[in-house]
């Protein structure tokens, strides 16, 4: 959850906790902190232990809820942020002003938050969602389960209004220093978050939609050791489950597909692919830039490093300059594609944040990492529905052959590297 916003008094948590849970924090409690450690919108965060003496966090929701929201801020998120990073001195103030003169319609966003703030104010259904994510790691990507990890629940003191959970200590996933002292190296907390966001979105189809760094923790493997060098495994440890977005069989494959010809610079497969969304024949390359955050000519671009994105002033430049040229575009685009998608987009805003933190310098490995998890739904996806030995073979050999690619590809990401460090870029 965003963890700056105003709170709510502590005789407010009082009558809130009392409401819920048939007495004041001091009964229901062995120890409770009035003061908050993090609040959102929707709620504030106190920790507390129980009589039994389990350390836990629990997320009281405000009294008086008003009209702003998570859900408003994952969708719209996405537009503020990217004006932001074009635009620095934009004047939010103008926003409305420039959707109405451009006809942007915003009906989706009236639908979002229709659909998804009752959702959020249930905290049962948050956590429900965190079971059943961490479920689909278990089951579908069981190679990283234990990497991934959700607070347990205190059912017997949650309500829809009041949730417990487990207290999970560890820095936020943008604290270097942090990081730094529990001996793991920002570079595999980088790559497992690429990998745990990934698997959410091409294989489960049940993805979290809020990753910014406060909802996002990190500490060591508790079933990890010192290495050669003392650097341990990390574990991410996933916060705030209200905002869920499931993804069908159909949106989850062409998404993935989309991701696969992104990396892989396949010109034919993304027009393909941005098509079934509604970026139709004018829109595609726009939709293709505003994915990668990369203009079209470098998202076909076959050399290795072609989606990254070097953060110097040529780079914020060329993109400033092509949303300036493009803006009624963009404004259409957003009003055909599916709202999902949107979340989507809001989503992979908020891991870019994250990956950009931690390197703190170009990286393509995240987009390799996408590659190769898009690839594999794919493929495991065409086996579940071979119906004969040859399919199934000729799948076999297909995904032989993107995996040698993309092998190819992080071995060419490996070489350029050394260059880089050793100055002949």
């Amino acid at each position: 959850m965003l963890n700056r916003c105003p709170t709510s008094s502590y005789d407010q948590v009082c009558q809130v906790v009392k409401k819920e849970l048939g007495g004041p924090p001091e009964k229901i409690f062995e120890e409770f902190d009035p003061v908050p450690i993090a609040s959102a919108s929707l709620a504030q965060v106190h920790v507390a232990r129980t009589h039994q003496g389990q350390k836990v966090a629990v997320k009281v929701q405000h009294m008086h809820m008003t009209d702003t929201a998570s859900a408003d801020y994952a969708t719209v998120e996405l537009i503020v942020n990217t004006l932001h990073r074009l635009f620095p001195s934009f004047d939010y103030r103008y926003l409305a002003l420039i959707i109405v003169v451009l006809g942007l319609e915003y009906r989706w966003l009236v639908d979002e938050v229709h659909d998804s703030l009752p959702k959020e104010l249930d905290f049962l259904n948050e956590a429900n969602n965190s079971i059943k994510c961490m479920d689909n790691f278990r089951r579908l990507s069981p190679h990283i389960a234990e990497y991934v990890y959700a607070p347990a629940v205190y059912w017997d003191l949650s309500t829809s209004k009041l949730l417990t959970m487990e207290f999970v200590d560890g820095p936020q996933v943008n604290d270097l220093n942090s990081i730094q002292k529990l001996g793991i190296n920002p570079h595999d907390i980088a790559r497992l978050v690429s990998r745990t966001f990934a698997e959410m979105m091409f294989k489960h189809g049940f993805v979290h939609c809020d990753p910014h760094a406060a909802n996002l923790l990190v500490r060591t493997l508790p079933s990890s050791r010192s290495g050669i060098f003392g650097r341990r495994k990390p574990q991410l440890v996933l916060l705030d489950h209200g905002l869920y977005k499931q993804l069908d069989v159909s949106t989850r494959t062409n998404y993935a597909a989309l991701w696969k010809a992104l990396v892989l610079a396949d010109a034919k497969e993304i027009k393909e692919n941005c098509m079934k969304f509604g970026a139709g024949e004018d829109l595609y390359a726009l939709f293709a830039g505003i994915l990668t955050m990369r203009p079209w000519n470098r998202v076909i671009d076959p050399a290795v490093d072609h989606l990254a994105i070097q953060g110097n002033a040529s780079d914020h430049s060329e993109l400033q300059m092509y949303a300036s040229q493009y803006f009624p575009q963009i404004t259409e685009l957003l009003h055909k594609l599916p709202r999902v998608i949107l979340l989507m987009l809001k989503t992979n805003d908020c891991l870019r944040a994250v990956n950009n933190a931690l390197i703190q310098r170009p990286s393509v490995e995240s987009f390799i990492i996408i590659g190769r998890v898009s690839s594999e739904a794919l493929i495991e996806e065409k086996l579940s529905h071979a119906s004969s030995l040859f399919t199934y073979l000729f799948v076999c050999f297909e995904q032989i052959s993107l995996e040698a690619r993309f092998l190819i590809m992080q071995v060419a990401l490996w070489i350029l590297q050394f260059r880089t460090a050793l100055g002949f870029y």
